[in-house]
């Protein structure tokens, strides 16, 4: 079974009426296999934070790991079976001369794929031309008009790429028409099981083992299987295409898009070099957030406002300046783009509150552009975190199909609930995270209760609370340039490969200031003593945490160029006060007078060391100069919190700081450990924040097997020598506490247990107490009554302290301590 994730935060519980700030995520770090990241980390020659991620993420083999990291897995065409029919009927027309249509679809994909197909066929000579259908006047897919437009034509070969597989009668008006046809498409077909009749190429029906291939992967994988010049030239597109798709960026779509990414860096192809320079993208810096952000969004949004035709020109084009020209109308065509987004945005927000609380939002209003809503969808089901369907009704016609496009959420089938309300819409199609559909003005309201009723069935408590799962734990010395630049690895990152998560516990933000008008923040966050540069998008100019408190917090760590510079900087994700839980604290004493008592019978002779822990040693992770926090939820989220024993100087001074930010953990300190070896013994795990002191201490926690991690840094250096002093330079402790006895003369009971413990916030060590009447009743300075127990002072002449044998070893042990922690600062600074 595997081991619970770590839960930081508990789950937020639902509140009724309209939520006007986006559902926060409950922050979990899902347990790891150490062993398989320290292999990862000696094979590959990786750092521990990227080994982590790569574990958590399934790919704990080295070997599986490295294919991740370097992909190359690739696959020929002919894996499409019936390929060869496809292939015969392009090469008879081909041959005869024929009118080839490539048919596509007015996003990303679409484009890039008539593109890709359109190349791949004129590079071998076809008579081709493309078709993209108008999404406000033709729809999605390929429809019954379209289909005798085109036969009008003259067309002989009508092939259709990233649609058509549900189009069954329509494929058989083409047929009926004289028109062959051939469907390529990755997108699921009808319900109820029917296919098109004719040829299909389509990775999940055809058993191709990349069966994720968005529409361009496939029209390429056509373009290779006809050994088209072009096929090689065009991996760009489909690198865009696959990012744009929102395709799983695993097996082979990884290869794809990183050797698009690469070719487009240096890319010739004007469109492309063109929609860069408008978009103030930076070839040199490519990733998949740039093809998704940057790119993608300016070709979609010919196909969103207007026809999709310009972009597939764009990519067709050998005229800079005509590229140039339409990257502008492109430009524009953004701009307002965003602009009726908003528009759509802040409406479809005011009818989500007048629904309240719902388990699915279903959401229509008239003059919404349906090229927007998609967009509009995604951002409600982000915000409430439920499925989200908007529907655009036409301004002027009251009777007209509503056109609607919806978005899902993690363990929700969006298509699935449409086959379910399909009595109520006039065609649908799509998958489980996005689809689109057509609708009656008539049904909706019924649309909107089946949608409601099955999302109520379907949707678990767990599934509506959104879950941010970490990759990685980190602090804040590890927020660097350098591991930036590791994680870049892991690029392509998006679907199926998302960006790496880093959770820093118990951490400060400060210096918060608004940047972007306001609508962001940038601020500093602090961990384990370090400082790091932090942003935040979309927040009004403030943070969770901007008030000093500590919280936990996941960022992505992304490499910062500006003016020239490249710095490390933080993006952050989510944000919550900490809500640690319980420390629980072993080997403290349970009664002080008695453990005072107890130190006056303590052997003189030598500090005891453990030699009973058997086994072949402990595996010793050296993260000193890390913050403890991090070292700590990283071997919690191993070992779980069962697992754990934290090693520190002193308990209770520890437990005071580490309670408000951390829990679920044992907590000791090297003391109880000398004194009682055997409570390390069932802990697998041992964390050791504070340097020890004493050779003693240190035999003790390396004894057994398991894993011993060695977390601290300069400030817990000075906080055990702190303690140490505190402990054995008796001096200071003597003067005072004799003093207090001599205000007196005589303390018993709880005065007594009072005038040991001292004054101020933490009580004096009983060990100390213990050595401290030691030391004064071998001085003859007080006389102790153990059977009461009481202490008095004597009448006594002042005396040296070095008359005491004891102050005398305890001195010795004193400067002995000071030596080992100058040897532990002189091993950590090495």
């Amino acid at each position: 079974m595997a081991e619970p994730a770590l839960l930081l935060q508990p789950p937020s519980p639902a509140r009724p009426g309209a939520r006007t700030q986006r559902v926060a995520r409950r922050i979990v770090v899902p347990p790891y296999d150490l062993a398989a990241a320290l292999r990862l980390e000696q094979k590959l020659g990786l750092g521990h934070v990227l080994a982590q991620v790569l574990v958590r993420r399934g790919y704990g083999d080295p070997e599986r790991a490295r294919e991740l990291l370097e992909p190359s897995e690739q696959h020929p065409p002919d894996a499409f079976a019936g390929i060869d029919s496809a292939l015969e009927l392009i090469h008879g027309h081909l041959q005869a001369g024929n009118r080839i249509i490539v048919h596509g679809d007015y996003d990303v994909d679409g484009v890039c794929a008539t593109t890709v197909l359109v190349r791949a066929l004129r590079s071998l000579g076809a008579q081709v031309s493309h078709f993209i259908p108008s999404r406000s006047d033709d729809g999605y897919g390929l429809s019954a008009a379209t289909v005798e437009r085109l036969a009008g034509r003259g067309t002989g070969l009508l092939i259709t790429v990233d649609c058509g597989i549900t189009a069954v009668e329509e494929v058989a008006a083409a047929r009926a028409a004289g028109l062959d046809v051939l469907i390529t498409d990755h997108h699921s077909p009808r319900a109820d099981g029917q296919l098109p009749d004719c040829p299909i190429i389509h990775p999940g029906l055809c058993g191709h083992p990349s069966a994720t291939l968005c529409g361009t992967g496939v029209a390429h994988k056509l373009a290779e299987a006809l050994e088209a010049p072009t096929a090689a030239e065009d991996l760009e597109l489909v690198a865009l295409a696959t990012v744009a798709d929102l395709m799983p960026l695993q097996g082979e779509n990884r290869r794809l898009v990183r050797q698009g990414l690469a070719q487009l860096a240096g890319t010739a192809r004007p469109g492309l070099r063109a929609l860069m320079e408008v978009s103030g993208t930076d070839p040199s810096a490519l990733d998949a957030g740039a093809l998704g952000f940057r790119l993608a969004p300016r070709i979609n949004a010919s196909g969103r406002l207007r026809r999709a035709d310009a972009a597939v020109e764009l990519l067709l084009t050998e005229d800079p300046g005509r590229a140039r020209e339409i990257a502008d109308e492109l430009d524009r065509l953004n701009s307002e783009r965003r602009f009726v987004e908003q528009r759509i945005g802040w409406e479809a927000e005011a009818l989500a509150a007048e629904l309240g609380e719902r388990p699915a939002y279903v959401l229509a209003a008239r003059g919404w552009h349906p090229g927007v809503i998609g967009i509009v969808a995604s951002r409600i089901a982000e915000r409430y975190h439920r499925p989200a369907i908007l529907i655009a009704l036409d301004e002027h016609d009251p009777s007209a199909p509503g056109q609607g496009s919806g978005r899902s959420i993690p363990g929700f089938d969006l298509l699935g609930a449409l086959d379910v309300a399909a009595p109520h819409l006039i065609r649908y199609g799509g998958h489980r995270a996005a689809a689109g559909l057509s609708v009656s003005p008539e049904r909706i309201e019924a649309l909107r209760e089946a949608i409601e009723r099955h999302a109520e069935a379907v949707l678990t408590p767990d599934l509506l609370q959104p879950v941010e799962r970490v990759d990685a734990v980190v602090s804040g010395s590890e927020l660097t340039l350098s591991l930036a630049e590791e994680l870049l690895a892991l690029e392509p990152c998006g679907l199926g490969n998302p960006g790496v998560k880093l959770l820093v516990t118990g951490a400060r933000f400060d210096c918060v200031r608004p940047m972007g008008e306001g609508k962001h923040a940038r601020f500093a966050v602090s961990s384990g003593g370090v400082r790091a540069a932090a942003v935040s998008f979309g927040c009004d100019g403030q943070v969770v945490g901007g008030d000093g408190d500590p919280v936990d917090a996941t960022f992505r760590l992304e490499r910062n160029i500006w003016q020239g510079r490249v710095e490390p900087r933080l993006v952050l994700r989510e944000a919550a006060g900490c809500a640690p839980g319980p420390i629980h604290t072993l080997g403290e004493p349970r009664d002080y007078v008695t453990a005072v008592l107890a130190e006056l019978e303590r052997s003189l002779e030598s500090p005891p060391v453990n030699t009973q822990v058997t086994g072949g040693g402990k595996t010793v992770l050296d993260r000193r100069g890390e913050s403890p926090l991090a070292v700590i939820t990283d071997a919690r989220a191993t070992a779980g919190p069962e697992g754990l024993l934290v090693v520190c100087a002193d308990t209770p001074r520890r437990l005071t700081g580490l309670a408000e930010r951390t829990g679920d953990f044992h907590l000791t300190s090297f003391g109880a450990l000398v004194e009682r070896p055997e409570l390390a013994e069932t802990f697998s795990h041992l964390v050791v924040i504070d340097p020890p002191a004493l050779p003693a201490a240190e035999a003790v926690i390396a004894g057994g097997t398991g894993y011993i991690h060695l977390a601290w840094g300069d400030a817990e250096l000075r906080f055990a020598q702190q303690m140490h002093e505190l402990e054995y330079e008796l001096r200071p402790s003597l003067v005072t506490l004799y003093r207090s006895l001599k205000l007196r003369g005589r303390a018993s009971g709880e005065e007594l247990e009072h005038l040991l413990r001292g004054e101020g916030p933490h009580p004096r060590p009983p060990g100390l107490a213990g050595r401290l009447i030691r030391v004064l009743a071998e001085l003859e300075l007080v006389s102790l009554e153990p059977e009461l127990p009481a202490l008095a002072v004597r009448n006594a002449p002042a005396t040296q302290l070095e008359r005491s044998p004891a102050y005398r070893v305890y001195s010795e042990m004193y400067e002995d301590g000071l030596r080992f922690l100058n040897r532990a600062r002189a091993r950590a600074s090495a």
